[in-house]
């Protein structure tokens, strides 16, 4: 596939890193010159990288949007990724767009428009690249749809003192709030998904699906265990 991503932080690099390993065409707008040499440096020679702004057309001509088939906005900035996302999809045709947004309150927004969200900002890379290259985009939008959240828990290092006091998922289960799920753990880049004999430690991240709403009273929960 080809696809066009606007913004080079973070996300962006990581998503064109593993699409581009993954046999897809890879381009990148970036409106920062020194983020742009930082990509070129760092990123294989085959990614287009765009010195421009998303919500340029000539920009998005010049990121081959005639020929795209999904556009990514990943900016810090919610009404850019709208715009952008708007441009790909009614300037140049492409099918598919995925925007990160960074203010939950604004999803609405961008669904009327037709706009697939994930508003995640940390795990935003791994939906994606799941989207983009396993066809998972639907489970997304039925999450999103369905009024769900995906949510990201870390349990802080400062809780327990040592890894041996770690808790099986299957013991902790319970003290979950109602319409909560523990879906994965990881810490660092890594991530596997639970099952009851998965124990946690202090330093892993817990990724964890509830009804919209829910993210702080599972975080507390969380907390209070240990």
């Amino acid at each position: 596939m080809q696809i066009i991503i606007n913004g080079g932080g973070k996300i962006g690099e990581y998503l064109a890193s593993h699409l581009t390993s993954g046999g897809h065409q890879v381009a990148i707008i970036e409106i920062d010159r020194r983020k742009l040499q930082r990509l070129a440096d760092k990123l294989p020679q085959r990614v287009l990288l765009i010195l421009g702004d998303g919500c340029d057309p000539a920009s998005l001509v010049d990121a081959g949007a005639a020929h795209a088939d999904i556009f990514v906005a990943t900016t810090g900035a919610d009404d850019v990724n709208l715009v952008s996302c708007e441009l790909a999809a009614v300037a140049h045709n492409i099918s598919r767009t995925i925007a990160r947004v960074n203010n939950p309150k604004n999803e609405r927004i961008f669904r009327r428009l037709g706009i697939e969200t994930v508003s995640s900002t940390t795990v935003i890379a791994r939906l994606i690249e799941m989207e983009t290259t396993q066809g998972a985009v639907h489970a997304v939008m039925s999450l999103s749809q369905g009024d769900l959240e995906i949510t990201e828990v870390p349990i802080p290092r400062a809780l327990v003192g040592a890894a041996e006091q770690g808790k099986r998922v299957a013991d902790i289960a319970g003290a979950l709030p109602r319409d909560s799920l523990l879906v994965a753990v990881g810490e660092g880049s890594s991530l596997e998904i639970v099952n009851g004999d998965t124990v946690l430690h202090p330093g892993d991240v817990l990724l964890t699906v509830s009804k919209a709403g829910l993210a702080d009273q599972i975080r507390d929960a969380l907390t209070d265990l240990w």
